[in-house]
């Protein structure tokens, strides 16, 4: 009787609580991979003005300023057609492969690992800065739309959703067959298909203006169509599905990916199919009880793709609690994922060294939205005080002190 007295006044606490962080008019964001109920108190929090959110808010919006004279995006508006000939269909070139200085065509091209060739961001013959760009903008519109209510930011991100995915003249056919292509050996790889994870932020900022008529129902409905024909190629295309068995973050994104893309479009039982066999499929395969990363290791920037991995592992098992599977404690006896977690988070630290070659050093920022996720995730590991290790004016602005989590 005590017990259940306890955890009534518990849990009244709590609603009570939530109640005076978040105002009673604000609405809730229908968003699958941003959590609506942190949205909603930033939103509040940003509304009252509240000091420890103004630089962050402050980037926001002029990040929005600056996306509103951006764009819109096409695949259709590279001057080299995909080697499928159809100007439709999305064309990138693997970042570390090169001409090789020994032939004099350059073909085949030969692998620098973790040196980028610069014309594999070519604007002319890539779609890869446009994916980026048309991912961080309408986000940027969306979260900018959200917490402000000002239509110009919600129309500019419906332009550039209708332009992208929907216009007869502009859409993207909904497959990356031809993503980081390597010249000398094939039209497009398996690698590839990383590149599909930034139209996550796209379809995350076409839910942050659902408060808006900027995008009509049918043009919702066709978003979560073409979604679900993304989805359907992600996982019957044959190069797709080699990727869905990579063994190192490969495998992490394509499974964030594709949950993503299975929930979008309403098929909740594929992402619950992904979400129970994450455990065995990539934890227990990548991770070591020490928590190191065999595969991310054997990379030349090791603390990157560990880092790397271990985001794209947090936003799976975040986006689980979609459909009720708790990854975070799974399988508790292991634990790898918490291993791993313990094993990088002490790199927060840039004065601690990285005891492993390395090319260049790596941004120790990139731990900032780990550890927000990790913090929630398991509230008894204090993660939160290593963010103090990062510099002040850096972790301030970033986004994820207005949004949780974030796609990477």
């Amino acid at each position: 009787m005590k017990n259940t007295l306890l955890a009534t006044l518990l849990i009244t606490a709590l609603i009570t609580s939530m109640c005076k962080t978040i105002d009673s008019n604000v609405q809730f964001a229908p968003t699958i991979l941003m959590d609506s109920e942190f949205l909603a108190t930033t939103k509040t929090q940003t509304k009252n003005k509240d000091p420890k959110l103004k630089p962050a808010f402050d980037q926001l919006l002029k990040d929005a300023e600056a996306a509103l004279k951006e764009g819109p995006f096409s695949v259709t508006h590279k001057e080299k057609t995909a080697p499928s000939g159809d100007k439709h269909d999305y064309a990138s070139y693997s970042r570390y492969w090169w001409p090789d200085p020994n032939k004099p065509d350059g073909l085949p091209y030969i692998r620098r690992d973790g040196e980028t060739n610069p014309a594999s961001q070519s604007l002319k013959e890539s779609d890869r800065q446009r994916i980026g760009a048309l991912g961080l903008n309408t986000e940027t519109l969306g979260l900018a739309y959200y917490l402000t209510g000002e239509e110009k930011y919600a129309k500019k991100a419906a332009e550039l959703l209708r332009v992208w995915f929907l216009d007869a003249a502009t859409r993207m056919n909904p497959n990356v067959n031809h993503a980081q292509c390597r010249p000398g050996h094939n039209n497009g790889t398996k690698s590839g298909i990383l590149d599909g994870r930034l139209m996550v932020h796209a379809l995350e900022g076409s839910l942050l203006i659902s408060g808006s008529s900027a995008l009509s129902t049918t043009e919702r409905k066709d978003l979560k169509t073409w979604a679900g024909e993304y989805f359907e190629w992600l996982t019957t295309n044959e190069m797709a599905l080699q990727e869905a068995a990579s063994k190192n973050n490969h495998g992490s994104y394509y499974d964030a990916q594709a949950m993503y893309f299975a929930l979008y479009s309403g098929n909740r039982e594929a992402a619950t199919q992904i979400a129970q066999q994450f455990v065995q499929n990539r934890l227990s395969s990548q991770i070591q009880p020490d928590g190191s990363m065999p595969e991310e290791m054997a990379r030349t920037r090791p603390l990157f793709y560990s880092i790397y991995n271990l985001h794209a592992m947090s936003l799976v098992a975040h986006l689980a609690q979609n459909v009720e599977v708790d990854i975070w404690n799974a399988n508790d006896k292991d634990a790898r994922l918490r291993a791993a977690l313990d094993h990088l988070t002490p790199y927060t630290d840039s004065l601690k060294r990285w005891p492993h070659p390395t090319i260049g050093e790596c941004d120790r920022m990139e731990m900032f939205p780990i550890l927000q996720i990790a913090d929630r995730a398991y509230p008894d590991g204090d993660y939160l005080k290593m963010v103090e290790k990062l510099p002040v004016a850096r972790r301030q602005i970033q986004r994820e002190n207005l949004v949780f989590p974030r796609m990477r």
